[in-house]
């Protein structure tokens, strides 16, 4: 059947069925990770309700994901996750099928959304001000107390969705981090996200994602004096994956 014509199909759907389930499910996992926050703490807050409401809103876009490299992987390890930035969708399958127990450094702004504010904040997850340096620091060095005993942070150095599907430029923050706290960076390739919900629109549509785990990088193998370095093959590293795999693309 035509593409078009089955976008048409959809609408019905995604706007009767997919956003009401989108609300509904997001006050629903967020008022059972309170519980289990108090209870369990956020580590099982953040595996239970988090992933659960990332994979129960993927599962109903569809959304079908492929994961290649999980044995890159080592159970107990902390890691810098480090990912390429396509659409909002890459949140629920970074989120919800990556299996990694994570922490997301966040901008200030999203604070203020209604519920994902809230959310984060109860998950012990990082808000930085990106327009000041001081603050941004002190945010991130809070991270050093929880990543341990295989919690990791999870980072889009891009800053910003990319428009095209091209890589941006990385900002140097996650790869201080990792320097900082000698934490591997694990890099990851998302492809296909950004043909589900393009950046800055409501053309949600069902697709399928390739989610690609890569080798870590230690960053005691640069030091501070190569942190351009560490930066350029770990962006190396993520293009090569969209390269490859972008065959699998809607």
């Amino acid at each position: 059947m035509n593409g078009n014509v089955l976008r048409i199909l959809y609408q019905p759907y995604k706007w009767l069925v997919y956003l009401p389930l989108f609300v509904t499910s997001t006050v629903a996992f967020l008022l059972l990770g309170m519980p289990i926050i108090a209870l369990f703490g956020p580590d099982a807050a953040n595996r239970i309700a988090g992933r659960g409401w990332a994979r129960f809103n993927g599962f109903m876009t569809p959304m079908r994901v492929t994961l290649v490299g999980r044995e890159n992987i080592r159970k107990g390890q902390s890691y810098v996750v480090v990912a390429n930035h396509q659409s909002s969708y890459d949140i629920f399958v970074l989120w919800g099928y990556l299996g990694v127990d994570a922490r997301w450094v966040i901008k200030k702004e999203l604070r203020r959304i209604p519920l994902f504010g809230l959310a984060g904040k109860l998950g012990g997850n990082i808000y930085i001000d990106r327009s000041d340096r001081r603050s941004a620091h002190e945010s991130l060095a809070g991270a050093g107390k929880i990543l341990k005993n295989g919690v990791s942070v999870i980072m889009l150095p891009e800053g910003t969705r990319s428009r095209d599907g091209k890589l941006r430029e990385f900002r140097k923050g996650a790869f201080a981090m990792s320097l900082a706290l000698g934490i591997p960076v694990l890099p990851v390739t998302i492809v296909g996200t950004r043909h589900i919900l393009p950046p800055g629109t409501l053309d949600l549509f069902p697709g399928r994602v390739t989610l690609v785990v890569h080798k870590p990088l230690p960053g005691d193998e640069y030091g501070e004096d190569r942190l351009d370095d560490f930066i350029r093959d770990v962006r190396g590293v993520i293009q090569r994956g969209i390269d490859r795999h972008a065959r699998f693309e809607a």
